[in-house]
C-alpha cells in the first residue's frame, strides 16, 4: 500500500494507544569492522543497491524537485514553532522544520527561512526588526493547531487566533511563548546569514542565528536527571511531503570510548588485515 498517494482522508486512524519504548540497539551483537552483510536484515538492505543510484547535479536540477528530494531524504526534522512580532504589532505563529541546535555553550539555534517568490517570510522581517523571537516545540495533542499556522496569510493577518493556542508571556524578548508547548525557548538575534545563490546572485534564504537566553520546560516532561522524557514530551518532526512523524522506539546505542575499547579494536582488525604471502 502507497500510503504517499493515498489523501490524509483515507488513512488509517491515529493509533493513540501507542506509547513511546526503550529497546536495544538493531544489532547488538555487532563487532570491530563487521560488514552489513553479517545480518539478515543488512544483506536485504544491501541488496537494494543492485537497482542503481541516481545521481542528482544540484545546479541543473529543478529547484522544486531538488526540494522535494531533500525535503524527504533529509529525515526525521525537528521542527520550530517560532513566534514573533511586526514593527506594526502583528503577532506572527509559524513553523520551520530547518531549524536546529547549533551549541549549548553559548546555547544557540539555527532556522532557515527561505525567501518565497513574492515575498520573504513574515518570520525574518520580523526577527530583523525586533530581534526577539520564541522557539516552541510541538507535540502530538496539538500538532494540528501547529500546522495550521503554516497557512499563507497576509501579514497582516495573525495566525494565533486560527490556532486555538494560548498566550504566555516571555520573560526577556517581547513575543509570547506556546502555552501548550512544554520546551520553550526565549531567543535574541545573534546572527542573519544571507544564503545566495551561485548563478542567480538573489538571496534564497536567510539562515537565523538566535541566542537562547531563557528556556520553559514543564516539570512534568523532565526526569531525575533533568533531562526531557521523550515518552512524555512526545514530540513531532518532519518528513517529506505533508508527512509528520511521531518518536516511537528509541534503541539504546552507547558511545564507544577509546581507552576502554582499544584493545578490543585491536584484536578484531587483526583478524581483517590480510598477511602477506611470503611463501616465494
Amino acid at each position: 500500500m502507497d500510503f504517499l498517494k493515498m489523501p490524509p482522508g483515507d488513512l488509517p486512524a491515529f493509533d493513540d494507544t501507542y506509547g513511546f519504548q526503550q529497546t536495544r540497539s538493531p544489532n547488538p551483537n555487532w563487532t570491530y569492522g563487521q560488514k552489513i552483510e553479517a545480518t539478515q536484515e543488512g544483506r536485504e538492505w544491501a541488496q537494494g543497491e543492485t537497482k542503481g543510484w541516481k545521481v542528482v547535479d544540484t545546479e541543473k536540477e529543478d529547484p522544486i524537485k531538488l526540494y522535494i528530494l531533500m525535503i524527504s531524504g533529509i529525515v526525521p526534522r525537528p521542527i520550530a514553532f517560532v513566534s514573533t512580532i511586526s514593527n506594526t504589532g502583528i503577532e506572527n505563529l509559524a513553523p520551520f522544520s530547518w531549524f536546529n541546535m547549533v551549541t549549548h555553550s553559548p546555547p544557540v539555534v539555527s532556522i532557515s527561512c527561505s525567501n518565497g517568490p513574492v515575498r520573504v517570510h513574515d518570520t525574518t522581517d520580523n526577527i530583523k526588526a525586533n530581534r526577539g523571537f520564541t522557539v516552541n516545540i510541538i507535540s502530538e495533542p496539538w500538532v494540528e493547531a501547529a500546522n495550521v499556522c503554516s497557512i499563507d496569510a497576509p501579514a497582516e493577518v495573525s495566525e494565533w487566533p486560527l490556532s486555538g493556542l494560548t498566550k504566555a508571556p516571555s520573560v526577556h524578548v517581547k513575543p509570547a511563548r506556546v502555552k501548550e508547548s512544554a520546551f520553550s525557548m526565549e531567543c535574541e538575534l545573534l546572527q542573519i546569514i544571507d544564503i545566495i545563490h551561485p548563478v542567480t546572485q538573489k538571496a534564497t534564504t536567510s539562515l537565523i542565528l538566535g541566542t537562547v537566553k531563557y528556556i520553559h520546560v514543564r516539570k512534568d516532561v523532565l526526569t531525575d536527571k533533568g533531562a526531557v522524557d521523550p515518552a512524555k514530551l512526545k514530540a513531532v518532526g518532519r518528513m517529506g511531503d505533508i508527512t509528520y512523524s511521531r518518536i516511537g522506539d528509541g534503541f539504546r546505542l552507547p558511545r564507544p570510548l577509546w581507552e576502554k575499547e582499544v584493545q578490543g579494536i585491536e584484536k578484531a582488525l587483526q583478524g581483517l588485515i590480510v598477511q602477506p604471502d611470503h611463501s616465494e
